[in-house]
């Protein structure tokens, strides 16, 4: 094992070994991706197992990013310093989550929210892990396509990993559609179960708290100040028109993808948020406005209209789309749209893209930052 030595993070890494260990977090993101997708589903038709196919699909992932971590943290390959932290900063506050998240399922019982603040503890370890891993490629990749393809996976990553709490919503809409005609997906001892956490007999109010536990508001603003943001900062890394929506395309494609994978196979179906695409490419038309501050503040007015205006269209388009796949009458194609909340979605995006574009300057005009990376991978 040539390359087992002790370094210090930012040593000249072998080209090849460099590419051997970002392709390794492709495949473990991919994993986790794979666990995640599934898992929601999941637990919208079984009660909770902490040994469920989902989790040990996740649970692979995870497995391999720790022992990548521990690869780039020993050697010191692959990363500086700034791209080590977060990603050991992630893995830890991950695996911490972990038996955590596992004590609040043994107090608590049945977690009827994908937003508790355990599983935002899991959310918030992979948001840094994959920061890092961002950091480290962006920092250490040779120019080339092969530069600009990875990095637009890593970041269509970090947008799943952000709206995955969404789901919860976008699978709640399509249950409820189900329970209105006369359909159950959950098993009978699941909703029994939440029944009795909620204090109430099983009916569309104990499923309407089940499917839809958190405030209508919640999904827009959410999407739209963090998911939006994201695509804000996959257009300002790439650099080049078209890359946000392919950020989105590439999130909602494999969405799209897994959802007749698990619709016809027995759990329980989604809403998919095309509406990103749009919000993806209102953001790349917003980059065409030269002067920062003033592509900010039209940026998040036009995406922020953009995606409401995107996400009704879906809600009216969609819900006869799923009526036609899943034979079904009446279904929603998106959760409840609170069209007030633009305002509050608007201001919140406004403040993460001056953010954005304020990091970006400051990184342009350091000396030395932006002239080449801080990794420079060996090609012999």
């Amino acid at each position: 094992m040539p390359y087992w030595t002790r370094g210090q993070a930012g040593r000249e890494t072998p080209h090849d070994l460099f590419r051997v260990l970002y392709f390794g977090w492709l495949a473990a993101f991919t994993l986790k991706l794979l666990g995640s997708a599934w898992d929601v589903s999941w637990h919208f038709k079984w009660l909770r197992d902490d040994l469920a196919p989902p989790h040990v699909l996740n649970s692979a992932g995870t497995a391999l990013a720790l022992a990548l971590t521990i690869i780039h943290g020993y050697t010191g390959y692959g990363v500086d310093k700034a791209a080590l932290r977060l990603i050991q900063w992630g893995t830890g506050i991950f695996l911490v989550a972990v038996p955590l998240d596992l004590i609040n399922h043994r107090v608590n019982g049945l977690d009827i929210t994908s937003w508790s603040p355990s599983h935002l503890m899991l959310y918030l370890g992979t948001f840094f892990m994959i920061a890092g891993v961002i950091r480290g490629w962006f920092m250490g990749a040779p120019p080339g396509r092969e530069r600009v393809v990875v990095l637009g996976a890593f970041l269509a990553f970090f947008l799943e990993n952000v709206h995955f709490p969404e789901q919860h919503q976008e699978y709640g809409i399509l249950s409820i559609g189900a329970w209105d005609n006369g359909a159950v997906y959950a098993e009978p001892i699941l909703l029994q179960f939440a029944a009795d956490q909620m204090g109430r007999p099983i009916d569309r109010t104990m499923m309407t708290g089940f499917a839809l536990p958190v405030p209508d508001f919640l999904y827009p603003v959410y999407a739209v100040v963090v998911g939006v943001s994201v695509l804000v900062v996959a257009r300002t890394l790439i650099g080049r028109f078209g890359a946000a929506t392919l950020v989105a395309v590439a999130y909602v494609g494999v969405r799209t993808l897994i959802w007749p994978l698990l619709t016809y196979t027995g759990f329980p179906p989604s809403a998919v948020p095309f509406f990103l695409v749009i919000a993806g490419l209102l953001v790349d038309v917003a980059f065409l406005v030269r002067p920062p501050a003033l592509r900010a503040l039209l940026g998040a007015a036009v995406a922020t209209a953009g995606a409401y205006a995107a996400l009704a269209a879906q809600n009216a388009v969609m819900g006869g789309v799923y009526d036609l796949l899943i034979g079904r009458q009446g279904l929603l194609g998106a959760p409840p749209l609170v069209t007030s909340s633009a305002v509050w979605s608007g201001l919140g995006l406004l403040a993460a893209w001056l953010a954005v574009e304020w990091l970006a300057h400051r990184r342009r005009a350091s000396p030395g930052r932006a002239a080449s990376p801080v990794i420079a991978p060996a090609t012999h």
